[in-house]
């Protein structure tokens, strides 16, 4: 049973980054051909939260929460490695990260959306398509 972690920023180790960084790229970069900047500069702000699950494999599922100046939390890069997929990491990572009360925002690909939606979250605005042409739309959960 893979294990889930919780960290900010700076109590990630370097050795774990590096884990979170590959399985990011792997799925959203090379998978889903998304060619933008997924090293963005957010991963090691104190304020950002990141939760995933290790197994024998190394990551095997994982999301970011970031804590907006308006005290907004935006979950995002959510992911789960094509070896673990089926398992319902997602879902507890969702609940993990929900535990914090509070209002919540994520940029859903809009093929997901009913996932998002199990947990209070509602569409908000029209969907739009990416600069790689994913569809997405927003979606809102308020506490």
């Amino acid at each position: 049973m893979p294990t889930l972690h919780d960290a900010t920023g700076p109590e990630l180790t370097a050795a774990q980054l590096h884990d979170i960084l590959r399985l990011r790229v792997d799925v959203f970069v090379v998978e889903q051909k998304a060619a933008y900047p997924e090293i963005d500069g957010r991963d090691l702000r104190p304020d950002t939260r990141h939760l995933w699950f290790e197994g024998e494999g190394g990551v095997a599922a994982y999301l970011r929460v970031l804590l907006a100046p308006d005290g907004i939390r935006r979950i995002g890069r959510v992911v789960t490695a094509a070896s673990a997929r089926g398992q319902g990491l997602a879902a507890r990572l969702m609940e993990a990260a929900l535990t914090i009360p509070g209002e919540y925002v994520l940029d859903a690909q809009t093929y997901v959306q009913g996932f998002y939606a199990r947990y209070g979250f509602v569409p908000e605005g029209e969907e739009y398509t990416d600069d790689d042409g994913i569809p997405h739309i927003r979606m809102r959960r308020r506490p």
